[in-house]
């Protein structure tokens, strides 16, 4: 079967678009001629870029933590033709020690971060396969490959998104259904701007979590080196790639962290070999 993204024009499904990198990827593929399916907390965000392309832009209005919402808005997307690109990107965090996080506060980012993206995926897995393939972009982060302190939860979610996106990735590839992980860096969307902080608790202030609280609190924007108009190019060019890598870290800062992190794991798990073989069974 002819792989979709072979197409002339395609059609995107993208979650979280209101702003930050989901906007800027909606509006570089209506640039390039495609549609979009844009889904948004606040759908007056995108008047804009509806009077600019018209009906090639769909805005759907979605609380991605809503499965039965999640259900009919794919269902209404799908109606109106089949769906070639889907982009998990919706997301946020909240900053501070686990201790001080709610039980609220710590559910909804895993519902954001991974339970919804898991649902969206596999409510387009169907139609995908029956029409011979199609792309589906998860919206990871460096994050998704260590951690930091002050985002558990966060990290939870997008470890978990890295790990099923693999799995997934494996159970479909027959099909023509290709995942990649984004794996942005510091990136100018005004994300450090809308992160949320949990109340702060004295035995936590002086540590390494009110410094990185600080930290993040008073960062202005040349600590955010990722130009998110260049980000949304990339993934646009990767959706039209034949053989798109599982993975795509984006930006220096990504690689440099990256690349420490696995290094660090890998010099560890060397010396644990012979450990790990001393547990089987004496024959």
């Amino acid at each position: 079967m002819p792989d979709p993204s072979d197409k002339a024009v395609r059609h995107w499904f993208i979650t979280g678009a209101s702003g930050g990198l989901g906007r800027h990827l909606a509006e570089h593929a209506l640039r390039r001629g495609d549609r979009v399916t844009a889904t948004v907390r606040r759908p007056a965000a995108l008047d804009d870029l509806w009077g600019t392309y018209g009906d090639r832009l769909t805005i759907e209005t979605l609380d991605v933590t809503r499965p039965a919402d999640v259900d009919t808005a794919v269902s209404r997307t799908l109606r109106s033709g089949p769906v070639d690109i889907v982009v998990n990107n919706a997301g946020y965090a909240v900053v501070g020690a686990v201790e001080e996080m709610t039980v609220e506060q710590i559910r909804d980012q895993i519902e954001v971060l991974l339970v919804a993206p898991m649902l969206i995926t596999r409510a387009f897995l169907k139609p995908m396969r029956e029409q011979g393939g199609g792309r589906i972009i998860q919206v990871s982060s460096m994050g998704g490959q260590l951690g930091i302190p002050t985002h558990g939860p966060y990290h939870a979610g997008k470890w978990g998104l890295e790990g099923f996106t693999e799995s997934v990735s494996r159970e479909v590839a027959d099909f023509n259904i290709r995942l990649t992980l984004v794996e942005p860096g510091a990136t100018r969307t005004g994300f450090a701007s809308a992160l949320r902080y949990t109340t702060e608790t004295a035995a936590y202030r002086d540590g390494v979590v009110g410094q990185t609280r600080r930290y993040l609190a008073t960062a202005d924007e040349s600590a955010f080196t990722g130009d998110p108009a260049k980000l949304a190019a990339a993934i646009y060019d990767t959706t039209r790639h034949p053989d798109p890598p599982l993975r795509l870290p984006l930006g220096s800062d990504t690689y440099d962290a990256v690349h420490a992190a696995l290094t660090e794991r890998l010099t560890a798990l060397e010396t644990q070999k012979d450990l790990a073989a001393s547990v089987a069974f004496d024959h």
